[in-house]
């Protein structure tokens, strides 16, 4: 399988009205997509004017074959007026010569990733996703043990995981282009389900089986904070975000 991510910076008071357009005007166009499985809305908890557009295929080739057909332009043409503008700015001269200033739209970030594990049928078992919670983990791996934490992960991590209540997704994906840059993904019934394994241990049960293969500037960390006894932070910190599903819809 394949995982789509279009990270959108959205207005935020265009919120509310992203919704409806996701769910009138692009889930419909993706469902006639071959070979596209999910299409989900997603939004930061921590960040509420961070969105995710969450697209799941059955094939690189049919997301591929996606982007070239100039769909994906038509429909990042129609939410551009609900995105952000950008820091950066445009200068250029008038046909006047007076100097005009302009903000450039911000652009959204597209990554893509391979998905090796678990069936879709598991996530999209409902066509309603509403009200699902999705968590990413980014850790940041030592060279040379991305190999090793794959084979923990899958495993020994999945498994219990997996069996962790409200947990109905569970994933370890790798960017396309950047081979080695690995997230764990995971979908919950509600917040709460993943609140609830974050506070109970276990979340920190399964940290402990990979930190080992984490970089070394993260060793570095975990040593100081066991000398001082106070929290450190660096570079190459493993996020933990999390996104409420907003709309979402199964083609399954």
């Amino acid at each position: 399988m394949y995982m789509r991510f279009v990270h959108l910076n959205v207005k935020p008071d265009a919120i509310n009205n992203l919704r409806p357009l996701y769910e009138q005007q692009i889930v419909p166009v993706l469902h006639q997509r071959p070979g596209c499985l999910f299409a989900g809305l997603v939004q930061g908890v921590a960040h509420a004017n961070e969105c995710i557009s969450m697209t799941l295929w059955d094939s690189p080739q049919h997301a591929e074959e996606y982007e070239r057909s100039g769909v994906f332009a038509k429909l990042l043409h129609d939410v551009q007026p609900y995105l952000a503008d950008s820091s950066e700015w445009k200068i250029h001269l008038a046909q006047d010569l007076t100097v005009q200033y302009e903000l450039v739209p911000e652009e959204p970030v597209v990554k893509a990733y391979n998905v090796s594990t678990q069936k879709p049928e598991d996530i999209l078992s409902s066509t309603n996703s509403g009200g699902l919670y999705v968590r990413i983990v980014s850790p940041q791996l030592r060279e040379g043990k991305v190999e090793e934490f794959r084979r923990i992960y899958n495993t020994e991590m999945l498994p219990r995981l997996r069996a962790v209540k409200g947990c109905r997704y569970a994933a370890i994906i790798e960017h396309v282009t950047e081979p080695g840059k690995l997230i764990s993904i995971s979908i919950w019934n509600s917040k709460q389900d993943a609140d609830d394994y974050e506070v109970s241990g276990v979340f920190d049960e399964l940290t402990e089986k990979v930190k080992h293969t984490f970089s070394e500037i993260y060793q570095w960390k975990m040593q100081l904070e066991q000398e001082t006894g106070k929290p450190v932070t660096t570079s190459a910190e493993m996020t933990v975000e999390g996104y409420s599903i907003v709309a979402g819809q199964s083609f399954l």
